[in-house]
């Protein structure tokens, strides 16, 4: 009975201290105003009916009292392509919201909106009614209407016909989409293809992937998470993996963010005015391939930006490919990687010839090497280094003798080319006017591309890589 006694005084003296607790509180006007995490929300892009992630907003009171906000609310209202949820509760608009005194208070913010055309901004705002003034925080997206190409157990998300693909919409890519044999691809300036987690494109055997960027329009395949942040990270996206006998023809695009970029084997590629950037792996992975490429940017790939294998034929002209990065530095990060080997899926060995041709192009890196053969004994292994600046840091790493191999050629060696930003962030891969490139190109081979990536003219005092 005294156990039931002290139970019953015990709570009705906690709910006298909650009452009293409640009753003590007393919520004035904001007197001064409210401070927030951020002035702006920049979404990520969104495609048509696809809910963006959520965006969080901290609001401060940063008053010595306890105050009512009389209104929180979306400036468009009902009608908002954005829904907020203030403090735990979803909605528009919001009527006499509290906030203690030195205390905070999450506002939730996303977008799921219909698109109307090709690309629009998406822009609104949340108001702060207080007695102190009207602020707001501005929220900002881009909206691309899509179209979805999604692999399921019924749908084997392939190409049987010839296409092309236009810049009218996005393409989406879930699950792998596969472009089937002596069947083209054609995707047209403009266009961007975005392959969500785990997805990636195949190119089967005799298929043709033709990618027509312009100067102005280029070509954009990545992941599908459009925020700035994923622009510098890796493996967001599988790879584009060509089989034995298709084709690629590739001018003015832009190609990152993936495990692998171009995954190829016995392919022929043509490669120019492209950036390709960011990946675990390798940006270029060519077994015994034919590779053509010229005004190529390379960086930031976690094994190499270029990985050659069992040989095959290769031309790289005026092409900046270095290896620079913030967060792979555990991986080898070679700017070229060559080998007359490969070991194939069960294990075995097999071996090939190769031609390797470097010539006005820069090939470097933070590490104290740039560029690695391995020459197989035996096997066939021209190259030719016309031209060109290295990171080189001697025989042993690089597998070969830089200062009396007669196949260098009026090339350079650990000269820092001076870029004016190498991380990929910014990735601005012009070199300065005092860089020791500037004017050390090869005439006739720079009239062989006689404009840079950007369409400027390198006929005369051509500069090494793919900026003039």
């Amino acid at each position: 009975m005294k156990l039931k006694s002290l139970l019953f005084f015990s709570s009705l003296i906690l709910l006298f201290t909650i009452s009293c607790n409640q009753d003590d509180i007393s919520f004035d006007s904001p007197s001064r105003e409210l401070r927030f995490s951020r002035d702006t929300v920049f979404c990520d892009t969104v495609y048509q009916q696809i809910r963006s992630e959520t965006y969080a907003v901290k609001v401060f009171n940063n008053e010595d009292k306890d105050v009512m906000i009389p209104r929180i609310h979306l400036e468009k209202g009902a009608s908002s392509l954005y829904r907020i949820n203030v403090d735990g509760k979803p909605g528009y608009d919001f009527q006499n919201v509290p906030l203690r005194k030195k205390d905070s208070l999450y506002i939730f913010v996303e977008i799921a909106p219909q698109a109307s055309g090709p690309e629009a901004i998406a822009e609104d705002r949340v108001l702060f009614t207080t007695g102190a003034a009207q602020q707001h925080v501005t929220l900002f997206s881009v909206v691309q209407d899509a179209e979805f190409f999604i692999q399921t157990p019924t749908n084997p998300n392939v190409i049987s016909n010839n296409t092309t693909w236009t810049n009218n919409k996005a393409k989406i890519i879930y699950g792998n989409l596969t472009i089937n044999p002596n069947v083209s691809l054609d995707i047209e300036e403009g266009t961007k293809v975005y392959f969500h987690k785990n997805s990636g494109m195949k190119v089967s055997a005799g298929a043709y992937l033709n990618i027509n960027g312009t100067l102005n329009k280029e070509v954009v395949l990545r992941g599908d998470r459009n925020d700035t942040y994923y622009d510098t990270i890796p493996r967001n996206w599988n790879s584009i993996k060509m089989a034995e006998g298709s084709t690629l023809n590739m001018n003015h695009a832009r190609l990152f963010g993936g495990k692998r970029g171009l995954d190829m084997k016995q392919v022929t590629a043509n490669i120019s005015n492209s950036f390709i950037h960011t990946f675990q792996e390798y940006g270029i992975y060519a077994i015994r391939s034919n590779i053509n490429a010229s005004n190529l940017v390379m960086n930031n790939c976690g094994e190499s930006c270029v990985g050659i294998y069992k040989g095959g034929m290769y031309d790289f002209t005026h092409s900046t490919i270095v290896n620079y990065s913030q967060i792979m530095n555990q991986f080898p990060r070679n700017a070229l990687f060559v080998t007359n080997e490969y070991k194939n899926e069960s294990g075995q060995t097999e071996l090939g010839s190769l031609h390797l041709n470097l010539k006005n192009s820069i090939f470097y890196s933070d590490r104290d090497n740039s560029v690695t053969f391995e020459q197989v004994p035996g096997q066939l292994f021209n190259f030719t280094i016309q031209n060109s600046l290295l990171k080189y840091s001697g025989i042993s790493a690089a597998g070969f003798n830089f200062d009396s191999s007669m196949d260098v050629i009026q090339s350079y060696k650990n000269q820092d080319p001076k870029f004016i930003n190498y991380f990929t962030a910014k990735m601005n891969l012009r070199v300065k006017a005092d860089s020791p490139a500037r004017n050390k190109g090869d005439l006739a081979v720079a009239n062989s591309v006689p404009t840079d990536i950007v369409g400027v003219s390198r006929t005369s005092n051509p500069t090494l890589g793919a900026y003039q």
